[in-house]
């Protein structure tokens, strides 16, 4: 009985982990460990004010090299739109990439049957897909266009079966001429003096040539017809 106590009372004097310590006394454990400073650069904090300044030039340096490329870039004939002949405005941009006739058209003009005829003939053996003549009507040579868009088309349809674009009366020389035209005009360093005055444009929007009334749709046929072939060559080659 006496060995019993004894033990109990070893017992109840020894800590945790077997150390003894004299009865009635409590030794204090070890410190607790000191809390880890906190990084000073956290993985998501916000970059120094000196990166956040670099950024922002390689930005603005993008950005000025980007509006150089797009001043580099040329204005040609497809950047500029027009008014169709039923009043809807088109780009010519949709015209990019075949090659173009341009041509300013009247319906009371000595010329009149003779370029209506050839040129529609021109469209029905080359376009549309590669080609197409774009009619523009203009009242400035002796008055010769006096009729509405509406009765331009129908005499043009009925007439000649037209079925290239034609697009709304236009003025094409002067102060007031159509943008597209002034552009024809200052590339070719052609102006219009009368109806069907006739622009080669290549599929690229720049201007091939430009010939007056008395050069003939046919005598043109062959250089039209000689670029429409280098165009779908080139095609194929791109497939």
């Amino acid at each position: 009985m006496g060995r019993l106590r004894s033990r109990a009372r070893l017992s109840t004097a020894r800590g945790e982990g077997g150390a003894s310590c004299p009865a009635g006394r409590l030794e204090p454990g070890p410190p607790p460990p000191a809390p880890r400073a906190r990084d000073p650069s956290p993985a998501f904090a916000t970059p120094p004010a000196r990166e956040r300044v670099m950024v922002a030039g390689l930005a603005a340096a993008w950005l000025l090299l980007a509006a150089a490329a797009c001043a580099q870039r040329e204005q040609d004939f497809y950047d500029f739109k027009a008014v169709n002949i039923r009043g809807k405005l088109v780009s010519l941009e949709k015209y990019r990439g075949s090659v173009s006739l341009v041509v300013n058209v009247a319906s009371e003009c000595g010329f009149t049957d003779q370029h209506y005829r050839a040129l529609q003939q021109l469209q029905r053996d080359l376009g549309p897909h590669h080609f197409n003549v774009l009619a523009f009507p203009c009242n400035q040579f002796g008055q010769q266009e006096p009729n509405s868009n509406k009765e331009i088309e129908n005499f043009a349809r009925r007439t000649y079966s037209v079925s290239f674009p034609m697009f709304s009366k236009i003025t094409v020389t002067g102060t007031g001429a159509h943008p597209a035209f002034k552009y024809l005009i200052q590339t070719s360093g052609k102006e219009p003096t009368w109806n069907f005055w006739k622009y080669l444009v290549a599929p690229d929007g720049k201007v091939i040539g430009a010939w007056d009334p008395t050069m003939s749709v046919e005598e043109l046929r062959p250089q039209i017809t000689a670029l429409v072939r280098k165009l779908i060559l080139k095609k194929r080659e791109d497939l």
